[in-house]
């Protein structure tokens, strides 16, 4: 799923050749996101249009030879004029006069050819690692100009050679982009950008290679000095692909302002996305000055105690978690003020509550959304899905970047808020206040069909964030464990890493037992509650429930249709199946005596009176009906490894409920355990009620 989609797309046709194009965003100026070298098509910009679209107009086209362009046939039809020409009939087709133009690489020379020829209609001129033929490329490179020999090696840089790319393209790709991103962690836009090379082919990008461009420098200096628009080079000083002589030589030949990023590669717009969008910005801005806003001033002393609370929408458990943290901090703090940065359905439990939500709320890229787009029946690879999830984590950083620069929070909360804690141990310089992390899991696990490559991956972004809190540890002045140390894994990180728990134990503090928002002993007249509830002394109630996203509709019918045998076994049963927020009690089947019901605000209750539970295996409803000492079935989802090792290593910790597999239990199965559990007496080790406070009283010593 994408961060933000088109406001409008379409095709301009020049020369017999169509051209697809989108456009983003309202504001003013129009920015132009140029196609670079026809490898890969515009979503390389995915990182760039959610936030420049909230604050200008966005035009981006694949160029053609990829994407959703054509394919022509023959080198002429990919001489860097054709891409300039490109240029113009997109602006001509999209109604735009003058913009600011964009371009990373081999773009550098359409963008250039663009501002020399045609001064009119460009505003500025950013270039991010300009491969423009100002200074050599770097040496190992030097192979590339036998492009068309047969070469008695395919090492290194010997891959970029017509006859390699014919006979192994996804080599060359890997090995390409390998050095494209060649900053430690880059796994995910490697990935992508062979994904994205692999909707073209090597012939048509054998004609791109071949086809004219900006031949020598002599050329290049001559439309260099012909700009007269303000320019700005972004170069990443480990530049594997230009080397850094070459953006350094066009700012100077342009008159332009170099900003130099140290230790970045080829591709700084997507390794580097926070400051290369404030510097995009700073610059759209100086050469296009918006209105100026409003000022004014508070003096520190006269200012009110502020929080921004992000909570994670990944499930509604955060919600009843941190609104009880929220009640306990301002027993400690009266005059503190909250501000939730939230989005549905966590928003509609804050909303119930009388919470104070920040407007900006409305404009988060969906988490949840983009979730239920990776699910497929009971199975949802949580690992992958948050690795895809980039560009919309990206998006909302850079929204809660705006935001705390327009209102000064003296705290700030994220509950498993990744975009917050990942963009800050990577940008520190962007800290305004103090910080706390809140997380129920530490370290990403590999499923075990997921092989070697799952390994490496989940052991690399775990690396990742170790290095992370090793290099900044002042980034989290509190991080939060909500459960017990034993809660944690006992695994390790992975290869050659820390034990998880060890390591926890030295760099978080612990909340003792799971947050509930609830004391258990608020219910031990289950017949009051019972009656409160409409549950007569009669039944025996199980509640069915899936959590706040739409994952869970095929186990709500695999449940629904063992209610007829489960009803058999137990002819008192009375079932209550909640759709949740985003699924469609309509859509669900009905029978007799079956009860289904949409979103139910205070679910804990009726989890609190019911006889049996069947839920899937997240964790804030199964600590719940823990809490409540509740028989219940759990189903984890397939490839979920949050469910399947975290949450079952601290539920059977608890010695509570009964793990249940989806692909096995056919509605037979799942009727005579129902039979079986409801009839039996639990013995759950007991969750207190005061973890809520503790976890409150760390966080108020930063207040």
């Amino acid at each position: 799923m994408r961060a933000r989609y088109p406001d409008r797309d379409g095709y301009v046709e020049r020369d017999g050749v169509k051209i697809f194009f989108e456009v983003f965003g309202q504001g003013k100026p129009t920015v132009l996101l140029m196609p670079t070298w026809s490898i890969i098509h515009s979503r390389h910009w995915k990182m760039q249009i959610p936030y420049l679209a909230r604050h200008y107009r966005v035009v981006t086209f694949d160029g053609r030879g990829n994407g959703r362009s054509d394919r022509p046939v023959g080198p002429e039809a990919y001489e860097e004029t054709e891409y300039a020409a490109d240029a113009l009939a997109v602006m001509d087709s999209t109604d735009t006069d003058r913009a600011v133009i964009v371009s990373l690489s081999m773009g550098g020379q359409r963008s250039l050819i663009l501002a020399a020829e045609h001064p009119e209609r460009t505003l500025g001129a950013v270039f991010i690692g300009p491969a423009v033929p100002l200074a050599p490329r770097p040496p190992e490179r030097t192979i590339t100009e036998r492009f068309e020999d047969v070469l008695d090696t395919d090492e290194g840089w010997a891959k970029y050679n017509r006859h390699y790319w014919l006979r192994d393209f996804r080599g060359f790709l890997e090995f390409f982009f390998s050095n494209v991103f060649n900053e430690p962690h880059s796994t995910k836009p490697i990935e992508d950008c062979v994904g994205w090379g692999l909707e073209t082919t090597p012939e048509t990008l054998a004609d791109t290679h071949v086809a004219e461009g900006l031949v020598n420098e002599g050329q290049t200096l001559a439309l260099a000095g012909r700009v007269r628009c303000p320019v700005l080079v972004i170069q990443g000083s480990r530049d594997r692909i230009t080397g850094p002589a070459r953006g350094i030589e066009l700012a100077r030949a342009t008159g332009g302002e170099l900003v130099m990023l140290e230790g970045s590669g080829h591709g700084p717009h997507v390794r580097d996305p926070v400051k290369v969008n404030l510097l995009l910005r700073e610059f759209i801005d100086r050469v296009h000055p918006p209105k100026p806003p409003e000022r004014g001033w508070v003096r520190g002393k006269s200012r009110p105690k502020r929080a921004l609370y992000i909570s994670s929408p990944i499930g509604l458990g955060h919600a009843r978690r941190d609104v009880a943290i929220a009640d306990e901090l301002r027993k400690l703090h009266p005059e503190l003020e909250i501000d939730w940065l939230a989005q549905h359905p966590v928003t509609r439990v804050l909303e119930d509550r009388g919470e104070r939500i920040h407007p900006a709320s409305a404009e988060l890229a969906s988490e949840v959304e983009h979730i239920d787009s990776e699910a497929a029946e009971h199975d949802l690879h949580c690992f992958q899905a948050w690795r895809r999830m980039d560009e919309i984590l990206l998006a909302n950083f850079m929204l809660l970047h705006d935001l705390v620069r327009e209102t000064d929070y003296d705290l700030w909360i994220g509950d498993e808020a990744w975009e917050l804690d990942y963009y800050l141990h990577e940008n520190p310089e962007q800290k305004r206040g103090a910080y706390v992390w809140l997380t129920d899991f530490v370290g990403w696990l590999p499923m075990p069909d997921g092989g070697e490559r799952e390994v490496f991956l989940t052991a690399d972004y775990n690396s990742e964030m170790i290095e992370h809190i090793a290099r900044y540890p002042r980034i989290r002045d509190r991080a939060i464990f909500v459960g017990a140390p034993e809660d944690v894994v006992p695994d390790r990180f992975g290869p050659d890493l820390p034990l998880i728990r060890e390591w926890t134990e030295e760099h978080y503090d612990f909340s003792g037992d799971y947050i509930t928002g609830f004391d258990p002993a608020e219910f031990a007249d289950r017949e009051r509650v019972r009656s409160e509830l409409g549950y007569g002394p009669g039944e025996r109630v199980c509640i069915v429930t899936v959590g706040g996203s739409g994952v869970g509709g095929h186990l709500l019918r695999r449940v629904i249709a063992a209610y007829p045998e489960a009803k058999r076994l137990v002819p008192d049963l009375r079932m209550v199946v909640v759709a949740g927020p985003r699924i469609d009690p309509a859509s669900l089947p009905r029978d007799d005596g079956l009860d289904v019901r949409a979103y139910v605000p205070d679910l804990y209750r009726h989890l609190a009176a019911c006889d049996l539970a069947v839920v899937q295996g997240g964790l804030t409803t199964t600590m719940e009906l823990t809490a409540n000492r509740r028989p219940f079935l759990y189903f984890p989802l397939r490839h979920h490894f949050e469910q399947n090792f975290h949450v079952r290593h601290r539920l059977d910790r608890h010695g509570a409920g009964r793990c249940m597999d989806y692909q096995t239990s056919t509605p037979e199965i799942i009727a005579a355990a129902m039979a079986e559990e409801i009839q039996r007496p639990v013995e759950y080790r007991p969750i207190g009620s005061e973890a809520a406070a503790l976890a409150a009283t760390r966080i108020a010593e930063l207040i």
